[in-house]
C-alpha cells in the first residue's frame, strides 16, 4: 500500500534481476507484497541472444507489469537493437522503459523501436541518461516513418543521481516540462544541463567507470545527516580514490543546486 505521508498516488516499482527463474520469482514476490510494476535488469543475460532475452522479458511480464531497462554496458548493460525494442514494446504488460545507455544513438534506437511497435501511447518513456538529463527532459524527439513524423517526449526521469539534491531536481524537472511548450528555450536552462552533468560526474564517479556511484550518493546523504555512513550491500564498495575531492569540488562550484538547506529544515521531522 502507498505510504501515508502523501495524498498523491504512488507507483511502487521493484527492481528485478537475474536469470529467468530468479527474475520471475522476484516478480511474483513483488506483486504479492503490493508493488505495481517491476524494473528489469538484463545484466544476467549478457550472453543470451535477442530471441532469448525477449522470451525472458515475456516470462517476467506474465507475472507483473514490466518496466524495461536499457542500462549502459559500462555497468553491466547489454547492447540491444532497435528491432529488439520494437519486439519488447509489443509484449503484453510492458508499461514503460527506462532508457539509460548514456549514448545518443542507442537512446534513439529505443525511441524508434517503440514507435515502430505503435506503442508510444501505451509505453511510457523515461530517461536515465544522467549525462544529458535536462536536455532529455525538455527536448522533443521527432521520429520519421514513411514520411510521417511523430513527435514524442520523455515522460520523466528515473535515475540514481537525483536521489540526492532532490528538491532542486524537482524544480529543474518542472522548468524542463514548462520549456517544452515554448517557442524558444532560455539559454540559461540549456546551459544548466552541463552543470547538472558536472555534479553527476562526481556523485556517480565517472572518472572510475562508475565504481563509486552508490557510495557517492551515500556520501552526499551522509553530509546532510540523512545517513550515518557510506555502507553498501557489497562491503567492498566505497568511494573511489579522488572521488571525495570531486564531490567537494561540485559542492563548492554548484552549491546553488544543492538542497542542503531544505534537508536541514526538515531533518528533525523526518528522523523523528
Amino acid at each position: 500500500t502507498a505510504a501515508n505521508w502523501t495524498k498523491r498516488p504512488l507507483a511502487l516499482v521493484a527492481g528485478l534481476a537475474g536469470p529467468t527463474r530468479q527474475a520471475t520469482a522476484e516478480a511474483r514476490t513483488a506483486r504479492d507484497i503490493g508493488y505495481h510494476a517491476g524494473l528489469l535488469s538484463l545484466a544476467a543475460m549478457k550472453r543470451a541472444s535477442e530471441d532469448e532475452i525477449i522470451a525472458h522479458c515475456a516470462a517476467v511480464a506474465a507475472e507483473i507489469p514490466l518496466v524495461g531497462f536499457y542500462l549502459q554496458p559500462t555497468v553491466g548493460g547489454v547492447v540491444l537493437s532497435s528491432r529488439f525494442w520494437q519486439r519488447f514494446a509489443s509484449i503484453d504488460n510492458v508499461i514503460a522503459i527506462k532508457i539509460a545507455p548514456f549514448n545518443r544513438y542507442r537512446t534513439l534506437d529505443v525511441l524508434r523501436g517503440v514507435a515502430a511497435a505503435g506503442a508510444l501511447d501505451r509505453v511510457a518513456l523515461y530517461t536515465g541518461n544522467d549525462d544529458h538529463i535536462l536536455l532529455d527532459l525538455m527536448l522533443p524527439f521527432d521520429l520519421r516513418d514513411n514520411g510521417i513524423t511523430t513527435r514524442t517526449y520523455f515522460k520523466g526521469g528515473l535515475l540514481g543521481h537525483w536521489s540526492v539534491w532532490t528538491a532542486s531536481a524537482i524544480k529543474q524537472f518542472e522548468r524542463c516540462k514548462a520549456a517544452r511548450h515554448k517557442d524558444s528555450v532560455p539559454a540559461d536552462l540549456l546551459a544548466l544541463d552541463a552543470r547538472v552533468t558536472d555534479c553527476n560526474s562526481a556523485f556517480f564517479d565517472v572518472a572510475n567507470d562508475f565504481h563509486g556511484c552508490i557510495a557517492g550518493c551515500h556520501e552526499v546523504l551522509r553530509r546532510q545527516g540523512l545517513m550515518q555512513g557510506l555502507w553498501c550491500l557489497d562491503p567492498n564498495e566505497g568511494l573511489s580514490p579522488g572521488q571525495k575531492d570531486e564531490i567537494e569540488r561540485v559542492y563548492r562550484e554548484h552549491s546553488d543546486l544543492s538542497d542542503d538547506a531544505f534537508v536541514a529544515a526538515n531533518l528533525d521531522k523526518w528522523l523523528a
